[in-house]
């Protein structure tokens, strides 16, 4: 009879762990990722509510430009989600390579057909 209070007030701690305390860890955690990986280019929505494209990123502030020439600076802290992420400029940089090769080969093809 002494232990059922007990066992009721730890059950009561076990449950209001799982439903409350630990996926608001896991929310923190994943907004962490997310504003570690705010990079130029991306679109990104703050706090407040405003839209725009990062401009610069420094330790814990970010320079967004909002309608093109307006360049706001905010805290890291204040970006609430990322909705696009840049594209890799590298990726760019490699299809236009791609391209370049293939229309090389394709005028080289036309060539050798040529001379024959």
């Amino acid at each position: 009879m002494q232990l059922q209070p007990i066992v009721v007030l730890v059950l009561f701690f076990v449950v209001f762990y799982f439903l409350l305390i630990r996926p608001q860890q896991k929310r923190q955690k994943q907004t962490a990722q997310m504003q570690a990986s705010i990079a130029k280019g991306d679109k990104v929505v703050t706090i407040g509510g405003l839209h725009g494209t990062v401009d610069q990123v420094e330790d814990n502030r970010v320079v967004l430009k909002c309608n093109g020439t307006a360049k706001l600076t905010f805290d890291r802290t204040a970006i609430r989600e990322i909705t696009e992420k840049r594209s890799n400029p590298h990726e760019k940089a490699d299809k236009k390579e791609e391209a370049k090769k293939e229309v090389a080969n394709q005028d080289a093809s036309k060539q050798e057909a040529k001379e024959s």
